[in-house]
């Protein structure tokens, strides 16, 4: 248990050392300022403007900004949905397999827009290489650059005074993509290859085992590529089924390390970008503090779940549960990873989380059902965290008589519409989902449990459609055309709403002038603060989904207790 403890320090201690610069770089791009890459990269962006007709220094205001991310968004969806439904006329495709289901092709392209990678299918069997690649890790850099994007739009609608523009989604969606998720991809891509992972584009390849002498089939593809920014952009999507289970994907205990830190960096680091941008690094700190809370207290209850609550046997503790998990990982690391992966909008597992121990299982899945708010995606994670800020000052001014401001815009009735809507949707599209599966006649079918742990497989399932995470419990047959639809335009609502919800909030806070601090502001960077904002978010997770969760993995560890 020490040596656990130890592991988790050194995690957090690297992820909190290295989120610093990586913010301020982060702030220095989004803001227009030079940095190390600049002379490099400058021509670069400045030809893609002009190549596109994009003006640079031209303004949106939120309803132009809106119509863009959302006509974009819609090109890429028809664009992944139509490379999956032509993949066996299309080149780079060795093994030659066939056009996806509709139903399918429409759920992942809805998945990797979304920056959910929901994945319904083993990638090795389904997908060829240049769906993999040109289709689905390219919209893994497009869909965290817009929720960086829209991150900024929110920042800047603090930082302006009574403007009616909040920026130009196309110089956002292209300085995020150029300057942060290209060169960290680079870097994190090289250095899996030199831990083991696959990166080519080479047929899969077969061999002889030496023990069994039995035919074995090795498989191979641009793998390193797509792991490097899945993890960064908080997407999560396996190049293989197993996902960061299998050791073409997650080879060593170093690789390990550096998924696992590529999983949290970039929302970690933009709680400080956002200090810096607001001109108060308090702030971001304060955000940031209720981040780590939450992230230690879900940890060490899933440690201590994993440890010490797995099943007697003739009356005897096991050592652990190790049933699901990688010996290479053990209980530390893969309890770290479900937490992480959780926390965050990732997705990606390195161990089996319907082998969890209920209570441990019941631990990601409600880090999920928060809202993706304990880091989070790429900038969505944080945009929904100041969305609970907003809600918690709201909160404590109706409580004491205070008039509710942040950042010195005050909090009308509008903005909390837009808040509401952020804060709501998900939560609602998860409980409609479960409701709706557990509705049809075939849900059973689709389980490879029954009872309460059955009824967890589906709850799990719909929370991470109805949050864009994307990590699978296990057990529950996800590809079929009821799920297949139904998540996928779940996952397109929970994505979208908020996000228009977040630009159009920003806009309202950009034609607002600023309030001088007076002795009936709130503070909103103290540790008083940042208690209430804790438990603001958990009392409203528990309000939506402790009825839900007594039905299932609660009622499962009573059921199995010896």
């Amino acid at each position: 248990m020490s040596l656990i403890i130890i592991q988790m320090t050194i995690y957090l201690l690297l992820l909190i050392t290295l989120s610093v610069p990586l913010g301020t770089y982060i702030y220095r791009v989004m803001t227009g300022q030079k940095v190390f890459l600049t002379p490099v990269l400058a021509p670069v962006e400045n030809g893609i403007y002009r190549v596109l007709g994009i003006r640079d220094r031209y303004e949106m205001k939120p309803r132009e900004y809106t119509a863009a991310v959302v006509l974009f968004s819609i090109i890429c969806l028809v664009f992944v949905f139509g490379i999956q439904m032509l993949q066996n006329y299309l080149p780079l495709n060795p093994e030659h397999l066939e056009e996806v289901d509709w139903d399918l092709a429409f759920n992942t392209a809805a998945s990797f827009v979304s920056n959910t990678n929901w994945q319904a299918y083993a990638g090795e069997v389904t997908l060829s290489y240049l769906t993999q690649s040109i289709g689905l890790t390219v919209q893994n850099f497009l869909s965290a650059a817009i929720g960086i994007a829209v991150l900024f739009v929110l920042i800047r609608g603090f930082v302006v005074k009574q403007e009616k523009t909040i920026g130009n989604f196309w110089v956002d969606l292209t300085r995020s993509t150029l300057y942060v998720l290209i060169p960290l991809s680079l870097v994190l891509a090289i250095l899996l290859v030199s831990q083991g992972v696959v990166q080519t584009l080479a047929p899969y390849h077969q061999v002889i085992s030496y023990e069994s002498g039995v035919s074995q089939t090795i498989l191979l593809g641009p793998a390193a590529s797509q792991i490097a920014i899945k993890q960064l952009g908080t997407n999560g999507g396996g190049f293989f089924g197993m996902n960061s289970a299998f050791p073409l994907e997650n080879p060593t205990a170093f690789s390990n390390l550096l998924e696992l830190l590529a999983i949290l960096i970039i929302p970690a680091a933009l709680c400080v970008s956002f200090g810096k941008a607001v001109k108060d690094h308090r702030q971001g700190r304060a955000v940031y503090i209720a981040m780590i809370v939450l992230f230690i207290a879900a940890l060490a209850g899933a440690i201590v779940c994993e440890q010490f609550t797995a099943p007697l046997f003739d009356g005897v503790m096991a050592a652990g549960n190790m049933e699901g998990k990688e010996v290479v990982h053990g209980i530390g690391t893969s309890a770290l990873w479900s937490v992480a992966t959780t926390a965050a909008s990732n997705g990606s597992v390195n161990s089996m989380h319907d082998s969890f121990t209920p209570l441990g299982g019941m631990i990601p899945m409600f880090l999920m059902q928060l809202g993706e708010i304990v880091f989070g995606g790429v900038g969505s994670g944080l945009y929904g965290m100041i969305a609970f800020v907003i809600l918690t000052v709201f909160i404590a001014g109706l409580m004491v008589g205070r008039t509710p401001e942040y950042l010195g815009k005050k909090i009308e009735p509008y903005d909390m519409k837009m808040v509401c809507l952020i804060v709501l949707v998900p939560p609602l599209m998860t409980l409609f989902g479960t409701a709706a599966a557990v509705l049809v006649p075939e849900a059973a079918s689709w389980l490879t449990n029954t009872g309460a742990h059955g009824f967890s497989e589906i709850l799990y399932a719909f929370s991470s459609l109805g949050n864009n995470n994307g990590s699978a419990f296990g057990g529950f047959n996800a590809n079929t055309v009821f799920t297949n639809v139904t998540g996928g335009i779940i996952m397109l609502l929970v994505r979208y709403i908020p996000l228009i919800a977040v630009i159009y909030l920003a806009g309202s806070l950009a034609g607002k002038k600023s309030v001088a601090v007076s002795e009936g502001t709130l503070s909103t960077s103290n540790l008083m603060f940042v208690s209430l904002l804790i438990g603001i978010i958990i009392i409203i997770a528990a309000l939506s989904f402790l009825p839900a969760l007594a039905l299932g993995p609660i009622a499962d560890y009573f059921t199995t207790l010896n």
